[in-house]
């Protein structure tokens, strides 16, 4: 289990983290997404104790994590970039792993070595960015952490191998109680993968919250009227969102159930009411929208 306690982290007059606390069961699978800066990777770096927080406390299992080899050799951190050496490989940097990592697995390392089509005496840094992330995905998983934190991982990566990657962690995620948290502005990747969506904006949490709950809580409808409502707000009484007029046309986003708003709709003699559930992206985008902030540089 993961507890960050009132966690922040500055960079000189910007605090990147702000007072930020949370807690990641184990075995979960946790999709951290958010605005441009919003602190998604500088929390990643400080859970895998390449940061140390300024305040605050970080926990792995009730451990301090910051300068502690021990909780630090059960976690494996992919950052966006990642960096080899110029001349590494995956197999001399294997070696190197082999006596860094306490539960490296070499059955495991010669099994992804075959899965992904990487040339395992091939310069890494020569590859294109999805054979580097591939090859950095294959010596992560061999290293059998029981944390594991990706930074856009997605991004290079074509759709076998997004497939084939997705297929991996859920069978470490179901066999090993892995926890894995994905930070990505593919909000469509996570929405396949992640248990529990954790969105940030100025290194706080807006929101964390189980997926499939989310996926019920919102609606977008389209209400269409022969003869709209003569009344100020035809919408009173409904927890909306956001409204958006085309003519005698409305589309709405609503937060309820159906059965909380639909009557109401239909009381005020509508031609057409259709309502569907809003995607990841576009709950994201209204929840940012309501909350007073720019969602220009989200997704």
């Amino acid at each position: 289990m993961i507890e960050i306690k009132n966690v922040t982290k500055n960079f000189d007059k910007v605090n990147a983290v702000d007072n930020l606390s949370l807690e990641i069961a184990s075995g979960t699978v946790l999709g951290l997404v958010g605005s441009n800066g919003s602190g998604k990777s500088t929390l990643l770096r400080m859970l895998a104790g390449v940061f140390e927080p300024n305040s605050g406390e970080i926990l792995l299992d009730g451990a301090q994590l910051f300068e502690n080899p021990t909780a630090k050799g059960n976690c494996f951190f992919i950052p966006d970039f990642p960096y080899f050496y110029n001349n590494s490989t995956i197999d001399n940097t294997a070696t190197f792993y082999r006596e860094l990592y306490p539960h490296w697995d070499e059955s495991r390392f010669e099994k992804y070595c075959s899965v992904f089509p990487v040339g395992r005496d091939t310069s890494i840094i020569n590859m294109s960015k999805g054979m580097q992330r591939q090859a950095a995905l294959i010596l992560a998983l061999s290293t059998c952490p029981q944390y594991l934190y990706l930074d856009e991982i997605f991004d290079g990566l074509d759709p076998v191998a997004r497939h084939t990657l997705k297929k991996i962690l859920i069978e470490h995620v179901y066999e090993d109680k892995m926890t894995v948290i994905i930070a990505s502005h593919n909000l469509r990747e996570l929405e396949d993968l992640c248990d529990r969506i954790c969105l940030m904006h100025m290194g706080s949490v807006l929101m964390e919250r189980d997926i499939d709950s989310l996926r019920l809580e919102f609606r977008k409808v389209q209400v269409a009227f022969n003869q709209i409502p003569d009344v100020p707000n035809p919408f009173e009484g409904i927890n909306t969102v956001g409204v958006w007029r085309n003519g005698n046309v409305f589309n709405i986003t609503i937060k309820g159930t159906e059965e909380e708003f639909m009557p109401k709709l239909n009381a005020l003699n509508p031609a057409y009411v259709s309502a569907m559930p809003l995607t990841l992206e576009e709950i994201f985008i209204s929840e940012m929208e309501a909350a007073g902030y720019d969602t220009s540089s989200i997704v």
